[in-house]
């Protein structure tokens, strides 16, 4: 037979399967770290552009070749395709086997001819999960889903922590602009008081998300990922015996004694109905702060706290 496995050899090449997306365009990833095993999604065409990129883990920051990414239903989807190629590609080879034998055997007192008793394979069915965040990188635009808020950039496996952040801080401005128009004074304190604990709960968050995303960097990882940024003091001096760095270094005096201000006063906002004590005073020296009475705090201070909390998450 001059042409044996004609059709199967055809098929040494590879067989080409495309890996369908969802409704938004975006396909499902799984992280190769046996520890890990993360699900994601990404959008293909946005991103870095280049051959042969590494891909990264949003979770654990595992990096390896996008073929090592495939989930477990791509695997078993192109897996059935693949089965049943090379079943339609046996089952015309056994034809033209079958037609070369009857040809050759036409004069002949035995007959020869083959048959193929196999089956099509049912194509794997299946659906990309839904994630809770939606995210387009900053860095190199590349659109991605993931579990939870934090993650690094599957592309330029840049971690997320300032993007969300940042987006986080625009809430704590909406609430100043409402105490802005507001005509109750008291309702217009607590817009601001809650515009203060908005800020400081997203920079907690931010600095908890850095240091669990970096904390195999450093020699206690364990320790590292504790850190609360509640207290900033505490955080300041925890951060620096982890990563060897005072982030205070991106401030001037004035500018992180403000934020250590501003900090004591959200204190006594949440757990002393915004009266000063002597903690308060020996924390800050604030000349305008008398013990037993009730802290002030103004839209002014609040957006000059955020514009020192970039300063201090961009130098990160």
């Amino acid at each position: 037979m001059s042409n044996s496995f004609r059709n199967l050899k055809r098929l040494e090449d590879g067989i080409r399967v495309s890996i369908p997306t969802d409704e938004d365009g975006l396909v499902g990833r799984e992280c190769p770290n046996p520890d890990c095993l993360g699900y994601f999604k990404i959008k293909p065409g946005t991103g870095l552009a280049g051959e042969d990129l590494p891909c990264h883990c949003p979770y654990c920051g595992e990096t390896e070749g996008q073929d090592h990414f495939w989930t477990q239903d791509q695997i078993e989807y192109a897996r059935s395709i693949m089965m049943n190629e090379v079943s339609k590609a046996l089952k015309a080879d056994v034809k033209e086997w079958d037609r070369e034998l009857k040809k050759g055997s036409r004069n002949s007192f035995i007959k020869l001819g083959m048959e193929f008793k196999g089956q099509s394979h049912p194509i794997y069915q299946y659906e990309e999960k839904q994630l809770e965040t939606k995210i387009t990188c900053d860095y190199c635009t590349l659109e991605y889903s993931i579990y939870g808020l934090f993650a690094f950039c599957p592309d330029c496996a840049m971690h997320n922590s300032t993007q969300i952040f940042k987006k986080n801080i625009e809430l704590a401005e909406k609430l100043i602009a409402l105490s802005a128009q507001e005509k109750d004074l008291e309702l217009a304190q607590i817009l601001l008081v809650k515009s203060l604990e908005t800020v400081v709960a997203t920079f907690d968050g931010f600095g908890r998300a850095y240091c669990e995303a970096y904390a195999m960097k450093t020699n206690d990882p364990d320790k590292t990922k504790n850190i609360s940024f509640q207290n900033i003091i505490k955080a300041r001096i925890s951060f620096q015996k982890a990563f060897e760095y005072d982030f205070a270094n991106s401030l001037s005096s004035n500018e992180w004694d403000l934020v250590v201000r501003l900090f004591q006063k959200r204190h006594l906002f949440s757990h002393k109905m915004g009266i000063v004590d002597d903690s308060y005073k020996e924390a800050t020296n604030d000349p305008q702060a008398i013990v037993g009475r009730k802290i002030t705090i103004t839209p002014e201070e609040i957006r000059e706290l955020m514009m020192n909390l970039l300063k201090i998450a961009e130098a990160f």
